[in-house]
């Protein structure tokens, strides 16, 4: 490609000496030209003189540009030749041009556009893969920080491609071994760094190669020694990716060495760099609430003191950031909101003084002079004044739901040690909720960040207002009320208008999702406040949401909150494997979450003022059944616990108690059967209801007495050659009951037991909450007194997995004996089988599968064995076995 092509209107934007660069690279480019068969233009030339004068050429002519030029056409044309010769340069492999090849295509990659790149990643990859063994340390360090540039701005679309050209030059294998190798060798440390760097953004792209890094112990060890030493930043990036897998963070949380290093490098002694890959690595710990928890037990203190400290890191004396300063802030804070999650890191938190960091955060108030009381107005003028300052906007919607998630999840009795801190945020909170209702189109006409923080206000006041702390709760509500004087009821309208109007919507001309959910949460909001409550109640706020739960239903209508909110957005979750992912307690159905919460709250208060409980009871009359239906088959059928509960909550209010469940529809068709009944409960005036043991067992061992619970002795018979089940065959136990229990009561309870819910009028429940009581089970108490559920807490379902252990196998009638296996140290604890086998229990079996029940119905042969031979390995029976008993039902050939 020479000069003469280009006419004058290319060259423009060039400078002189520039153009002349390029002149001379062209020129050098030229000599090494070569046309293949196809008349396709390539770079080939083995005169190594020829490749110096290239090489040289295109270094000085990357030099000279950058900014603006690096889009002008004549660069952007050029690079295909220039990717072309240093990809020739690299793989003819000559030493003496490696080392300068390497540092020009590091030079190159580090200048293009992100665009530019993507089109070349595939050219480079396996040149610069294939040259990571080179002996010259420079040149591996150069190709390894060019490999990984080009990898980390890849495209989509082009994954798959480059992937399977890493695959054949075995990349992964050899970046380990050279991370492996390197503390034995007298390489720099940015060797390390580099090799670190590219096999996590590897690890990041492509989870097959995972596996390899996680299970290697010697590498793991290596990983945690040189995080001792150097390359600290380095190493925590690449155990954010190892972390990416499930069974990699399984590894990382074993090793308490690992996270002490974690820990240690999130406090202020480190280099921000540093600091803030220690924050990325706890929140890739701390995916899901089961790692989290299980981060927090092993190293609550620290990391919560470490979280306090990224939190404070601006200083006293001045209010600008720098961009290190931000990003640390960023990430401390979205760690922080590991409080969506109840546990001991919120009693920590409290202590360290997170409301008034929180508070800093907002509005520097760290700065600013305040007295330690304020009245209410004082505190409103405080917090306008602090809010209009708009300091460190981009943490407005982290505080907000830190802020909602402490009150969420605070105990009744809780109260701040400062309540001035509190108090003020709360105050700011309200103000940006009222806000938000108030001057929606405005909000969101000129500020579109706005309405995502008034989203996340809003939601916070809702948290507060409904928060089990007596003490948060009512001052939100003291607050909001005063703020919203004297044009709340207007408000209040205008959202009841809106939401009734929402039905009639269609899919083109539906309102912005945002304004939908922040009415809908402010709706709740205000049917939280004494002052409106019976307002709603009276203008059919009840009917409001019934039309929009049922408008939720009927269209199908998802809206997850992380797909809104952009704080909450992390790119983690789009890349783990090996997780076993769990909704959030709301779901996915955030729109349905904040309409059945609602209406629970204002059937619950329509029950305390005068004649609404009729008037309601006449609006739903018409629909009790259908709505019965629907909630249960919420609880069937959802996946977030948060909306089982409040449909289980609703259904309350009709007299269904409980957690209807798939399984427990399954294991209710025992109920009235008595071929496998083992026990009988005679109640004091003679009447007898027959029972599973093993279903009490699990379900409520109360109404068992110690010795029935205890496993008893199994004798065997070790000359027959198996186990004899002795105990467990025609085992039958009578149990006698006090005769303060009532009959209707017990056969209620046993619907539950067995069902998991059952159906009950005020006098029966009455009844049964002192049954309940005494039976410890906690969750029924909880709905026949019509507690509001707590945030977080999952959702009862019958799992009797349990029962497959010691706790049901004197219970057991069936043994499942799985195919002739060689199992190292088998024994049972129950019988003498020589052979791997399970203690079963047929009334599960039977309600589980068709084929089993119809085997034990049929008065065949094999209907009376006391042994099943199952013609699958030990391991896939223990999988099924699993399936049968648990409440969680997945298709046998998933596993």
């Amino acid at each position: 490609m020479g000069p003469s092509k280009h006419g004058t209107d290319n060259n423009r934007g060039l400078t002189g000496h520039a153009y002349t660069l390029y002149q001379r690279f062209n020129h050098a480019l030229s000599l090494g030209n070569r046309f293949c068969g196809d008349k396709a233009k390539k770079w080939q030339c083995m005169d190594i003189e020829i490749q110096r004068h290239v090489v040289h050429s295109i270094a000085a002519f990357l030099d000279y540009i950058s900014g603006d030029t690096l889009h002008h056409p004549l660069v952007k044309a050029s690079v295909s030749d220039i990717v072309g010769a240093l990809v020739w340069i690299l793989q003819s492999n000559k030493g003496a041009m490696l080392s300068m090849a390497a540092d020009v295509t590091l030079k190159l990659v580090s200048i293009l556009p992100k665009s530019v790149l993507q089109l070349y990643a595939l050219d480079l990859v396996n040149p610069l893969s294939s040259l990571l063994s080179s002996h010259q340390t420079e040149v591996a360090i150069s190709c390894a920080a060019a490999l990984n540039l080009s990898l980390s701005n890849l495209s989509t679309k082009s994954g798959k491609e480059v992937w399977d050209v890493l695959k054949k030059t075995e990349i992964v294998s050899q970046v380990i071994t050279n991370l492996r190798c390197f503390p034995g060798c007298a390489k720099q440390v940015e060797y390390f760094q580099e090799m670190a760097l590219l096999l996590s953004t590897i690890l990041w792209w492509w989870s097959p190669s995972r596996f390899s890094v996680w299970s290697d112990a010697e590498l793991m060890k290596g990983l945690n020694d040189m995080l001792d030493n150097y390359g600290k930043a380095a190493v925590l990036k690449l155990y954010s990716s190892i972390a990416l897998c499930g069974h990699g963070t399984k590894k990382l949380l074993e090793s308490g060495e690992v996270l002490e290093q974690m820990v240690q490098c999130m406090n202020n002694s480190h280099p921000h760099p540093v600091r803030i890959e220690g924050f990325k690595l706890a929140q890739c710990l701390a995916i899901n609430e089961n790692t989290c928890l299980q981060m927090m037990r092993l190293c609550c203190k620290p990391i919560i003191k470490a979280i306090i400290s990224g939190m404070s890191e601006l200083s006293s004396n001045s209010r600008k950031v720098s961009n290190e300063q931000m990003s640390l802030l960023e990430e401390a804070c979205r760690l922080a909101l590991i409080t969506r999650w109840t546990g001991e890191h919120h009693i920590h938190l409290w202590k360290q003084g997170i409301d008034k960091i929180l508070l800093d955060l907002l509005f520097n108030f760290r700065n600013q002079q305040y007295k330690h009381s304020m009245s209410l107005d004082e505190q409103i003028a405080t917090a306008k004044e602090g809010l209009n300052a708009n300091y460190l906007l981009v943490l407005r919607s982290y505080i907000w739901d830190i802020l909602g998630w402490l009150a969420i999840h605070c105990g009744e009795d809780f109260h701040p040690e400062s309540e001035l801190y509190i108090n003020i945020l709360i105050t700011c909170a309200c103000l940006t909720f009222v806000d938000a209702i108030r001057k929606w189109h405005k909000i969101y006409e000129k500020d579109n960040a706005g309405v995502f923080r008034s989203e996340s206000a809003t939601r916070a006041v809702f948290m507060m207002i409904y928060s089990p702390c007596k003490y948060i709760a009512s001052r939100t509500r003291t607050i909001l009320s005063e703020i919203l004087e004297p044009d709340g009821l207007e408000y209040l309208k205008t959202l009841v208008h809106f939401l009734n109007n929402l039905s009639s919507w269609t899919e083109f001309g539906m309102p912005d999702r945002l304004q939908i959910i922040i009415y809908l949460m402010g709706f709740a909001c205000y049917s939280g406040l004494p002052q409106y409550q019976t307002w709603v109640v009276k203008r059919r706020g009840v009917k409001t949401l019934l039309a929009l739960m049922r408008w939720c239903l009927s269209n199908d209508f998802h809206i997850e909150r992380s797909s809104f909110a952009p704080h909450l957005h992390n790119a983690v979750c789009e890349r783990i494997c090996c997780w076993v992912s769990a909704e959030d307690w709301e779901g996915k159905d955030i729109l349905l979450f904040f309409s059945l919460w609602g209406l629970a709250e204002l059937i619950q208060h329509s029950l305390c003022i005068g004649n609404n409980q009729d008037r309601i009871s006449c609006e739903m009359r018409h629909i009790e059944a259908q709505l019965v239906s629907e909630l249960q088959d919420i609880c069937t059928n959802s996946c977030a616990p948060g909306l089982q509960w409040y449909a289980a909550f609703i259904l309350s209010y009709f007299g269904y108690y409980g957690f209807p469940g798939k399984h427990a529809k399954r294991i209710g068709k025992a109920l009235n059967e008595k071929d496998d009944a083992d026990i009988q409960l005679i109640l004091a005036n003679g009447e007898c209801l027959s029972v599973h043991g093993v279903v009490l067992a699990i379900q409520c061992p109360s109404l068992l007495p110690p010795e029935v619970l205890l496993p008893g002795e199994v004798t065997s018979d070790d000359s027959s050659g198996g186990g004899s089940m002795e105990t467990c065959r025609g085992f039958q136990k009578d149990i006698r009951l006090s005769a303060h229990v009532d009959h209707q009561a017990l056969v209620m309870l046993l619907d539950y037991i067995y069902l998991g819910y059952l159906q009950a009028g005020d006098e029966l429940a009455k009844k049964l909450r002192t049954l309940a009581k005494r039976c410890n089970l906690q969750s029924l108490l909880q709905m026949l007194c019509r507690k509001r559920p707590k945030w977080g807490t999952a959702f009862p379902s019958i799992d009797l997995n349990v029962a497959l252990g010691p706790s049901g196998h004197c219970f057991s009638d069936v043994i499942l004996e799985a195919k002739a296996t060689e199992l190292l140290g088998w024994t049972c604890g129950v019988c003498s089988l020589p052979r791997p086998h399970m203690h079963a229990h047929k009334v599960v079996l039977s309600s589980s599968c068709d084929y089993l029940r119809a085997l034990f119905k049929s008065g065949m042969q094999e209907s009376h064995l006391e042994t099943i031979k199952v013609s699958i390995s030990w391991e896939a029976m223990v999988k099924l076995g699993n399936c049968f008993y648990s409440a969680i039902r997945r298709a046998f050939w998933a596993f």
